[in-house]
């Protein structure tokens, strides 16, 4: 059996990893394969991946949200995954802007960008090359006061043009505004910078069953379907989990949860002093997206209009039109038949930036209502890339804030964690109680594929750095 119950699961493990998602994925693995640590991940769901998700429809396989990730993605799953991992991400070619203040392709890397800001947005390049120069410089040790709009206003003042170009993909990436902290888009946009925009060939389902494969080889325990309902806390130390009703003793415990939902509902406030309580409660959760999935007929096919596609009737760029119940922006991901080969068959998903509230308080006649209304507005919009395509569509979907909700616990439904508040309070969480940590898309900086898998690793380290000193401990008091 790959998965294992609640009842099947032994009743004490060195590590328990709350939540499959990449996070989650990777530290598990890596404290297996890496350090030999009994681990244990549980995952509430029926299957492993988090927002690294797909689902099946009428012969299609549709991957959920817009996988695009830096290239350090490949040296990240060569090195803690696997070289077969690696060997499946591929580079996509063609990305397109299309809006009233620009319309071209481009590779997406710094000298693609480079050539666009001084040919096309006419700025001088001394510029351009300070600009790239001081966000390959950012780091966490840097002031943290200064804005994002502050960045922009320096280098490229009165050009919401130019911001649009820099921020639009950022935001859709990771819910940023122009008033985060510079340093929150200048490390992430420098990643992609540096050599465009990667994704896993094969699909998502392809990537997460190598994952689960690789795994179960370093003896990972997964249990699926199994909801940790408390994280144990005695001597103001991690004890154990309860998950589906049973206690399982542990020494560490790693959440791959929302990082506010770890704190109230699976510890409770009451085991935190009252300086990290009053820390912990500034942090704001990042907003949600929705989405559209429409599948191409068997044996109909489309023309090649890019890979990805940010396209908005918005006469300017403005952050926060990109999450507007009636937004004019999405992004448009394609998916040929050499992004799944074999399956020989085309999709298309488009996603856009949402507020949960805007779909939390509807009825279900309304709820209903407005999903057929994003489909058609979606459907209409693609019709300008591919004309006559609803003719050769023979299904379509939906899923909104409340859908990613169901689906992943997080509160707000939020498909990027929190803001940039909420990473200190993650990474200092064993702080506070020895034994308990976490890992996730918090923070903005952390938001994405890469952010998450690196966040695992950076987590295994410390929680094996915990667990050493911890044995030598208790080496000592037998002494």
């Amino acid at each position: 059996m790959l998965y294992k119950s609640a009842d099947d699961l032994k009743d004490r493990y060195d590590i328990a990893v709350i939540g499959g998602g990449l996070g989650g994925l990777t530290v598990a693995n890596v404290l297996a394969k890496k350090f030999g640590y009994n681990v244990l991940l549980l995952e509430h769901h029926f299957q492993l991946g988090g927002l690294a998700a797909w689902f099946k429809r009428k012969g299609h396989i549709f991957d959920v949200s817009l996988h695009g990730f830096p290239v350090g993605m490949i040296k990240t799953c060569r090195r803690y995954w696997s070289k077969e991992i690696a060997d499946s991400i591929v580079q996509l070619h063609n990305i397109r802007f299309v809006n009233p203040q620009f319309n071209f392709s481009t590779t997406f890397d710094k000298n693609d960008f480079t050539e666009k800001m001084i040919n096309v947005f006419k700025i001088d390049k001394e510029t351009v090359d300070r600009f790239f120069d001081t966000l390959e410089k950012m780091n966490f040790v840097d002031d943290q006061s200064k804005t994002v709009r502050e960045l922009f206003e320096e280098f490229f003042p009165g050009r919401n043009d130019v911001v649009r170009l820099l921020m639009e993909p950022i935001s859709y990436a990771n819910g940023s505004t122009l008033d985060e902290p510079a340093i929150s888009y200048g490390i992430v946009f420098s990643n992609f910078m540096s050599k465009g925009v990667y994704t896993f060939q094969g699909g998502t389902d392809v990537l997460i069953k190598k994952m689960q494969d690789e795994m179960l080889k370093n003896g990972v325990d997964i249990g699926m379907k199994c909801l940790v309902e408390k994280i144990n806390i005695k001597d103001k130390k991690v004890d154990g989990i309860v998950v589906n009703g049973r206690e399982i003793k542990c020494s560490s415990v790693v959440s791959n949860g929302n990082i506010l939902s770890t704190i109230e509902e699976l510890v409770g406030k009451e085991h935190f002093e009252e300086e990290f309580i009053k820390e912990y409660k500034q942090v704001r959760i990042n907003n949600s997206s929705c989405q559209v999935y429409m599948g191409i007929k068997e044996g109909e096919t489309i023309e090649d209009i890019g890979d990805l596609i940010f396209t908005s009737e918005e006469p300017t760029f403005v952050a926060q039109k990109l999450r507007d119940y009636d937004t004019k922006s999405r992004t448009f991901s394609v998916y040929y038949p050499k992004t799944r080969p074999g399956l020989n068959r085309y999709s298309v998903v488009a996603s856009t930036n949402a507020n949960y509230e805007d779909w939390a308080n509807l009825n279900d006649e309304e709820y209903a209502k407005a999903k057929e209304k994003l489909c058609l507005e979606t459907l209409e919009c693609l019709e300008k890339f591919l004309p006559g395509v609803r003719e050769k569509i023979d299904y379509y979907e939906a899923a909104t804030p409340k859908t990613f909700k169901r689906y992943t616990l997080h509160r707000g439904g939020s498909s990027f964690g929190t803001k940039f508040e909420g990473l200190k309070v993650s990474m200092e969480l064993d702080k506070h109680i020895p034994g308990l940590f976490h890992t996730g898309s918090v923070g903005i900086i952390m938001s994405g594929w890469l952010g998450a898998a690196n966040y695992g690793v950076i987590t295994a380290n410390k929680v094996d750095k915990f667990l050493f000193e911890e044995g030598e401990k208790e080496k000592e008091n037998e002494v």
